[in-house]
């Protein structure tokens, strides 16, 4: 049975369509604060519409995007300056990193669409040593803890939707992300798992219905 009535509801979801943020986004300059000054590349994974990837490009020499679907990478080719050091590519995120190593990789909101333990193996395998792996992911909510983190995130969902919208109601974010679907982990599978294969790698649950991963290679 849904924790609220139906017509609270269908109240929350006309706020929303009438002030819709980006939730994504809003963890986009806390990923370059983890990051150091400056690198050399940088690849963002599921990379949607660019937006990340072109933030990457203020500590980058070169950002490379990869994304499964070809009409969202064709957007984000279109939204981006030509004197913008990214590329983009339509691929699968795991059989099309390629060769290459990176000083940064990043990952957000896409890697529950992915095996998880096989996308860090992935990640970890085309980082450069001294390099960060930075993952802002979503989990399904199973313990008293996770279900405490969703129930906070509502009110304060509320009052971001305000904030980005100032109280008027906005249109539509231009951006596009690949079709969502529900998370298959739980934080603590997701935080036993990742410790398996990125020994050291620093996870927190966060607010918004995220959580976060941090992992340096030596």
């Amino acid at each position: 049975m849904s924790p609220l009535p139906h017509r609270a509801l269908r109240a929350l979801e006309r706020f929303h369509a009438a002030r819709p943020w980006d939730h994504n986004a809003h963890f986009h300059r806390w990923i370059l604060r983890q990051l150091p000054g400056r690198v050399g590349s940088a690849l963002d994974v599921g990379c949607g519409s660019g937006d990340l990837a072109r933030l990457l490009a203020l500590r980058a020499r070169r950002v490379h995007g990869i994304d499964a679907d070809p009409e969202i990478t064709a957007r984000a080719r279109e939204l981006t300056p030509a004197a913008t050091p990214v590329t983009y590519t339509a691929a699968d995120a795991l059989t099309g990193l390629g060769e290459q190593s990176y000083d940064v990789i990043t990952c957000v909101a896409a890697v529950h669409h992915l095996p998880f333990e096989p996308a860090l193996k992935a990640f970890r395998d085309h980082l450069a040593p001294g390099g960060t792996l930075v993952i802002v992911g979503v989990a399904r909510e199973r313990t008293p803890v996770d279900h405490l983190f969703g129930i906070v995130s509502v009110p304060l969902n509320l009052v971001m939707a305000l904030l980005k919208s100032r109280g008027r109601p906005v249109p539509r974010p231009v951006s596009m992300t690949a079709r969502t679907r529900p998370a298959d982990l739980s934080f603590t599978e997701i935080a036993r798992g990742a410790r398996v294969v990125l020994p050291g790698a620093r996870l927190r649950r966060r607010l918004l219905w995220r959580y976060t991963l941090v992992w340096r290679r030596r």
